[in-house]
């Protein structure tokens, strides 16, 4: 769809290709992805908030990720499964589509720096235990957590600001099932280079701002591990900080390959793969990498089960 105007008040999310039943498929598919992220994630926060045997800084900092990654995909999924309902062209207005990549953007680069302040927090748990709870006390931890928000929020204020003061005059149809940034700069009639340029410098500035502590956390605490006499010692600290690196993996994984490009408008079906990884299947994992290895939350867990089943009994 041309527009002879000079900018774009609407737009229109192509969303997936393929037949009716294939978008019947994908949206069962992906409605299932989303209920088991919104229960899994949801579950996280209420045990981190109720057990006892949870209330220190690593499943508090863990309590605010659960959050994070309800918001991102709560964000784009709920869109993207009325896109696959519609039968054509799913429409989206200039603000919604403002408000949508930005929110996106903001809630994506608060949990990357709360990824960085995990990482930390388990090099002071395993390299400093005997000073762990003064280092990481109640202040801390609120100011670190409000810190992370905060300037998740104010730093995609000017990338999301500068995107939608271009004119897009080629076209207001987005080959992605969201206002995907990539391919709103290919329906620019402007010059972006340098707007891709300063967009490049700033992700690679958010991810490995937060990569870079991670790295040098983690050869500490690998270092600290090596050294301890204790086998099962070694294996339960290995233990702990798995579902950390696991979740570190995917995340910085998925983003590097999608935002840090010096060439913003890569290929759509690149772009709709890997944002399907950070939006839908990221999430949907978190809740099992960080339960599944980790023997407080499923003792957590078991107890609220018996609560639970005791309460029906009653």
């Amino acid at each position: 769809i041309l527009r002879n105007h000079s900018s774009a008040t609407e737009f229109y999310l192509l969303g997936f290709p393929g037949s009716e039943e294939l978008h019947y498929i994908l949206f069962a598919t992906f409605s299932f992805f989303y209920l088991v992220t919104l229960m899994g994630n949801t579950v996280i926060i209420v045990i981190v908030c109720v057990d006892k045997r949870l209330q220190s800084p690593m499943y508090f900092f863990l309590g605010h990720l659960s959050v994070l990654e309800i918001l991102v995909t709560t964000i784009i999924v709920p869109v993207m499964l009325w896109g696959l309902l519609l039968p054509g062209m799913q429409t989206m207005s200039l603000t919604a589509c403002v408000a949508q990549l930005f929110l996106y953007l903001a809630v994506g680069t608060t949990e990357f720096v709360l990824l960085g302040v995990m990482a930390v927090d388990h090099c002071v748990a395993a390299c400093n235990p005997l000073r762990y709870n003064i280092i990481m006390n109640t202040h801390t931890c609120n100011f670190v957590v409000v810190v992370s928000w905060v300037f998740g929020f104010l730093f995609q204020i000017w990338p999301v600001y500068a995107t939608f003061q271009l004119t897009y005059c080629k076209s207001n149809v987005v080959n992605n099932f969201f206002c995907d940034r990539g391919q709103l700069l290919k329906l620019s009639c402007n010059n972006t280079l340098f707007t891709e340029f300063i967009l490049f410098l700033m992700a690679v500035f958010v991810l490995f701002g937060s990569l870079i502590p991670t790295i040098v956390s983690y050869t500490y605490i690998i270092s600290t591990i090596l050294k301890m006499p204790s086998v099962s010692g070694r294996r339960k600290a290995f233990s702990t900080c798995a579902s950390h690196f696991t979740c570190v993996v995917i995340g910085y994984g998925s983003c590097l390959f999608l935002y840090v490009k010096p060439n913003q408008t890569q290929a759509a079906e690149y772009n709709r793969v890997v944002s399907l990884m950070v939006s839908v299947v990221t999430p949907f994992l978190n809740p099992f990498i960080f339960t599944l290895r980790n023997d407080k939350v499923i003792e957590a867990l078991r107890d609220g089960v018996k609560c639970c089943s005791q309460l029906f009994r009653n």
